[in-house]
């Protein structure tokens, strides 16, 4: 079994959601790990690690260094269903193929439909980043394929 396959299988009964995984050239596998209704905390990272690590000892795979995270505040947006579970946040969205002659937007999200279109409400940019590109409307709804997205993000919001 690979090892995406063993963190699908083995998360969800420990009542956790596999964000993201990366196993990088020297070893280390970095298992990126959420939990909706509470977040991640230091306790909840030490008891995924304990049990993953027997659970890939079983498995036979191969890595140097396990390491345990919670996502971030500037989480990425990895399944359709995180658009519906985050509709209200603001994000960051990085397309493959430009939209409108864009392929960077900062919005809103509003959700994702039936037909894995992902809804977003633009916000205003600043004035330096506007004379990089084109202008955007703030407050324009932008329909995005699920297919189309190179990258997306949470953008955290600080009220001081």
């Amino acid at each position: 079994m690979d090892i995406q396959g063993i963190l699908e299988k083995t998360l969800p009964g420990l009542g956790y959601e596999l964000v993201n995984y990366e196993l990088t050239a020297q070893g280390d596998l970095r298992v990126f790990i959420d939990k909706a209704e509470s977040g991640i905390s230091l306790d909840d990272c030490v008891a995924v690690s304990n049990h993953l690590s027997r659970v890939l000892a079983v498995e036979d795979v191969d890595y140097q260094r396990l390491e345990i995270s919670s996502p971030g505040l500037d989480r990425p947006l990895t399944k359709p269903a995180d658009f519906t579970r985050f509709a209200g946040q603001l994000a960051k969205i990085k397309t493959r193929f430009p939209i409108d002659g864009q392929k960077n937007f900062i919005g809103r999200i509003n959700g994702i439909d039936e037909n894995d279109l992902i809804s977003i409400t633009l916000e205003e940019i600043n004035e330096a980043r506007r004379a990089k590109r084109a202008a955007v409307a703030a407050g324009k709804t932008v329909l995005i394929e699920w297919q189309n997205i190179d990258k997306a993000r949470l953008k955290p919001e600080f009220d001081f």
